[in-house]
């Protein structure tokens, strides 16, 4: 029996996928200096501060940005690298609560609405946005900041509005397309994760 297998030709080079790779290297030299190491640091700080006080971390963005916050709840309800007891985050992903929000209010109230029910004093949000001017995370910075949380961005391009309401910042170098962006904030993210895991290892 001969088994004929078809190789079908693609338009992709390897000198293409190498450019990806190429890319992402450079965006990360780029951002790897004392001024965003710093800012990570600071947002490290913010979060372990509130944990320790019993509060809690609120994440969210869009799409992509979605899964990143997601990611980043889900690493410190379970767990990271190390054994430790299960930490207090939550991203707002919940799809009957978008729906209904979306569908009775807007879609730019989808998060902001979350934190008007369950935000509380001394809470962080962490907005996720890789233009910086997604209206939902605007929103949701907003909201936190009227609830007196402190609130972390980590946003792209050139920071958009969100860079001017959230009390700490941290930006991708500016690139044209989101996934550069976002290869950079889940970088940030599993440093924030490292850290809050080492700072609270207690069982």
């Amino acid at each position: 029996m001969i088994i004929l297998t078809f190789i079908g030709v693609i338009m992709t080079s390897k000198e293409e996928i190498q450019k990806h790779f190429d890319e992402a290297t450079e965006v990360l030299k780029t951002f790897n200096n004392s001024d965003n190491m710093n800012a990570i640091h600071r947002a490290l700080v913010v979060m372990v501060e509130a944990l320790r006080n019993g509060n809690k971390i609120i994440s969210c963005g869009n799409g992509g940005s979605m899964s990143d916050a997601m990611h980043f709840a889900e690493e410190l309800s379970g767990r990271f690298r190390n054994e430790r007891k299960a930490l207090a985050a939550l991203s707002i992903s919940d799809p009957t609560h978008i729906s209904c929000v979306a569908n009775d209010y807007g879609y730019e109230y989808v998060f902001s609405r979350y934190i008007e029910a369950l935000g509380r004093q001394g809470d962080v949000l962490l907005g996720i946005s890789t233009s910086g001017n997604s209206n939902n995370v605007i929103n949701a910075v907003r909201a936190a900041n009227e609830k007196e949380m402190k609130t972390v961005a980590l946003t792209g391009k050139t920071g958009g509005i969100i860079s001017n309401i959230a009390d700490i910042e941290i930006r991708a170098p500016f690139s044209e397309f989101a996934d550069r962006a976002q290869e950079i904030h889940i970088k940030v993210i599993h440093a924030l994760i490292d850290g809050i895991e080492k700072e609270l290892k207690v069982s």
